[in-house]
Parts: structure tokens; C-alpha cells; sequence
């Protein structure tokens, strides 16, 4: 089997274990042409399936079925036909002998197997390996059913019906509307959150009763407001802060303001001693008191 076809239909069948439930070993019912053409093309039945559905496998064949083989065991290469049919599991069918002298058709047995009341579902989960275009063609208006067929050597599985992927698109569209389950982390917060909330809600109706024993209005918790969008400021880690001025520093800076202030004041000069006579050192300079030379 070619590394692209394979990869198709591992994830064909991911999709159906997904949607449908299929698990590991799959019951895969095959028909008696089916067990004809893989010993006509020297193909081992079982190891083939395997390969095919990317998965341990269980054939099953119906008593209808291995009854079709043994009325011809006398045609050729029907021998070993019938050799690989008994190494399959017995599906019983409920189609005895006494009540159906001859075998049904396939389209009829594998009909009253897979879906026996008509309700388009495959319950009991059975992949389908047949030869048997009738009844491939029925089996795609059921939902979910695998198909599987012989074409030149070459196993084939058939990709999903329409039926089928209406089913899956639906499953998955009501996953989305009810979304993800949360994980055991996610719950054990939310049961922390919400026992810290019983516990605030506990204590404010304490609080509440304690208000309204003292005759006055419990106050409501003040609600958020919005922010509404528009421009927005500087990055407030690149503004430099304004430093906050203490008592201390405003006193110094007064301090200096006054220290300036009077070292700004300007001294006024003394007059000039005037030339007619010494100063008698009073410093008017207006003659008075001076004796004669």
C-alpha cells in the first residue's frame, strides 16, 4: 500500500472512531465472494484488513454465507475459500437451515445483521468487506459503515458516505455550540473562586445586618466604570515622577530665598569729605566743630 493511501485511510478511520465510536479489534463481516477473490489473488485475508483499517481486526462470516461456499465445494479453488472462511468467526445471522432451506442473498443477510429495524444506524459497529456492489450501494444511506472491497489486487476503502458526513458535520457543530469541557485545573480554581465569593458574600451580609441594626442604609458597591476609547497618553514608566517637597526642604528653600534677598540689598556709600577741611571724624562733612588750623 502506497505511504499516501495509507495515511488516507488511517485518518478515515480516526474520523469514524471519533464520531462513531469504532474501537479496536474491528468485527469486519466479509461476504463469500470476498473470501474468493483474496484467495484468488494469493492475498492473506486478515493481515490485509489490518493494513487497511490501521488496526487489529476480527473477521466474521455469516452462516448464510459459509453455507453459499459449501454448496459449491465441488468448483475449483473453492477448497481454500472454504479453509479461510472457517478461520473467521461465526456472525449468526438467525437464518437456519429449517426455516430457509436456501441460503438468502448477501444484500438480505448482511441487511438483517447491520440494521434489522431500518433505522439507518450501524449499532452494533461492523466493518463491511464485500465484493457486492447492491450491497455497498444500500449500506451507504447507513450511517457509519465502513466499506471495504477488492479492485485489480488492491484493497480499497471507500470514503465516507454523504449520510455520514452530514452525521459528523452535525456532531461537530454541537461540540462547538457547547464547547470544551474544562480540565480538573480549570474546575479546582473555579471551586477555589467560588468559595472565596461565598465566603465575601458571607461577610458583607454580616456587615449588612451589622449596618442595619444601627438604623442606616447598607451602602452598594460602587460600579466600575467603563473606559471608554479614544487617544491614549504616554507610557506613565517613561514620564518622570515630580518629586514630593517635604517641610524640610521647603524650609531651606525659604532659608535661601531670604539669604539672597539680602545679599542683593545695596549699601548706600558715605558722602565725600569735602576739600576746605579735614573730617572731624563725625562724617557730615558739613564743617561744623572744626577748629581753626
Amino acid at each position: 500500500m502506497r505511504g499516501k493511501r495509507s495515511k488516507q485511510y488511517r485518518k478515515l478511520m480516526e474520523r469514524f472512531c471519533m464520531t462513531f465510536g469504532f474501537r479496536e479489534p474491528y468485527q469486519v463481516l466479509v461476504d463469500a465472494e470476498m473470501v474468493q477473490d483474496s484467495c484468488r489473488f494469493k492475498m492473506e485475508l486478515a493481515p490485509a484488513l489490518q493494513r487497511t483499517v490501521h488496526g487489529q481486526v476480527k473477521p466474521m462470516i455469516t452462516q448464510c454465507e459459509i453455507r453459499r461456499l459449501y454448496a459449491r465445494k465441488n468448483e475449483p479453488g473453492i477448497s481454500e475459500a472454504i479453509d479461510v472462511a472457517k478461520s473467521c468467526e461465526r456472525r449468526r445471522c438467525g437464518h437456519h437451515p429449517d426455516e430457509h432451506p436456501e441460503p438468502l442473498s448477501t444484500l438480505e443477510c448482511f441487511q438483517s445483521v447491520l440494521d434489522p429495524k431500518d433505522t439507518g444506524e450501524n449499532k452494533h459497529r461492523y466493518v463491511v468487506a464485500s465484493q457486492n456492489q447492491d450491497l455497498r450501494r444500500m449500506l451507504r444511506g447507513v450511517r457509519g459503515v465502513p466499506l471495504i472491497y477488492i479492485k485489480r489486487s488492491v484493497m480499497i476503502l471507500e470514503p465516507m458516505s454523504d449520510e455520514s458526513v452530514q452525521l459528523r458535520a452535525r456532531e461537530e457543530r454541537r461540540k462547538f455550540r457547547a464547547g470544551l469541557k474544562p480540565t480538573i485545573g480549570k474546575r479546582k480554581r473555579e471551586e477555589r473562586d467560588e468559595e472565596n465569593g461565598d465566603a465575601a458574600n458571607s461577610d458583607g451580609q454580616d456587615v449588612g445586618d451589622a449596618v442595619n441594626d444601627d438604623n442606616t442604609a447598607p451602602t452598594e458597591p460602587k460600579k466600575k466604570n467603563k473606559k471608554r476609547p479614544g487617544p491614549k497618553g504616554p507610557n506613565p514608566l517613561s514620564v518622570k515622577k515630580a518629586k514630593k517637597k517635604t517641610q524640610e526642604t521647603a524650609n531651606q528653600e525659604q532659608s535661601g530665598d531670604a539669604e539672597a534677598q539680602a545679599k542683593r540689598k545695596r549699601r548706600r556709600k558715605t558722602k565725600p569729605v569735602h576739600a576746605s577741611g579735614p573730617n572731624n571724624g563725625d562724617g557730615d562733612g558739613d564743617g561744623e566743630g572744626n577748629t581753626p588750623a
